[in-house]
């Protein structure tokens, strides 16, 4: 599988997340797919472990609004998104995704609400 395959399934994966596709989404994921949120602790080891967070999130998944970028090379890659969460809160995220024989393996992914920046800083700030 190459670089743009890895690219086609990320997009493709991301959507479904959103649509809750999980039946998309099962097909993306290895068996022992591992799916790992640090800031919270969590760990969820195998394909129905994981579709089944996904699909029991209360008030359902949250949707994808946009995705900024996806990067990578060979196996490793990452996607930075902006997704809102079913109490209307937005998030940025992270998530770096590995592939083993065309499917998701291994995917860590990092949360961060948005917040105004300090005024000591907007001297620097780019506007463009």
């Amino acid at each position: 599988m190459g670089d743009s395959d890895h690219r086609q399934t990320l997009e493709r994966y991301w959507r479904a997340l959103g649509d809750r596709d999980f039946d998309a989404v099962r097909g993306m994921f290895a068996d022992d797919v591992v799916v790992e949120w640090p800031q919270s602790g969590e760990r969820f080891v195998g394909k129905e472990s994981c579709i089944n967070v996904f699909a029991n999130y209360p008030g359902g998944s949250p949707k994808v609004l946009s995705i900024r970028r996806i990067l990578g090379e060979g196996n490793l890659w990452i996607t930075e998104a902006e997704m809102e969460y079913p109490d209307a809160k937005r998030y940025q995220t992270v998530g770096i995704t590995e592939f083993r024989d065309g499917k998701i393996v291994h995917e860590v992914d990092y949360f961060a609400e948005p917040f105004p920046a300090p005024e000591w800083r907007m001297q620097w700030v780019d506007r463009d």
